[in-house]
């Protein structure tokens, strides 16, 4: 069975009590709605990538830093079992294994990403004792 593909994400910018879109592809995402017509919309605000960006770098740097063996990409799996970051898949001889999520922009909001970091932070302190040096400044 092929799967579905994603549906297109369009911004809208509000200004006052009117969404605005922000560029011409996500106005074009209006061509078929009349005037007046009412539509529904699911309201996400967008990831800060900063802070995405900020944990990559966290990661390469535990690396580094600590001699360990294993890639960041490696240790983001990791760091997702051991934080309980996980989706649960019962088998089909009855046994249940955790699988390691997504933070993926589109799975997981910014206040769930926040708290996932701050788990992954005081994960490497604990197991690795290492402090990045961003925490370190702190």
């Amino acid at each position: 069975m092929a799967k579905k593909p994603d549906k297109p994400v369009y911004s809208f910018i509000r200004k006052g009590n009117v969404l605005m879109p922000e560029m011409g592809y996500d106005l074009r995402a209006l061509d078929g709605v009349a005037n007046g017509q009412r539509v529904r919309i699911e309201v996400k605000e967008w990831r800060n990538l900063d802070r995405l960006r900020a944990y990559w770098s966290l990661l390469h740097e535990a690396v580094a830093s600590t001699g360990m063996s294993i890639s960041a990409e490696k240790l983001h799996e990791v760091i997702k079992l051991e934080t309980g970051l996980v989706d649960l898949v019962r088998l089909p001889n009855g046994m249940t294994v955790a699988i390691p999520s997504s933070i993926a922009l589109d799975k997981m909001g910014e206040p769930e990403f926040i708290a996932f970091f701050q788990s992954a932070e005081e994960f490497l302190a604990r197991v690795y004792g290492f402090a990045s040096e961003r925490e370190q400044a702190a």
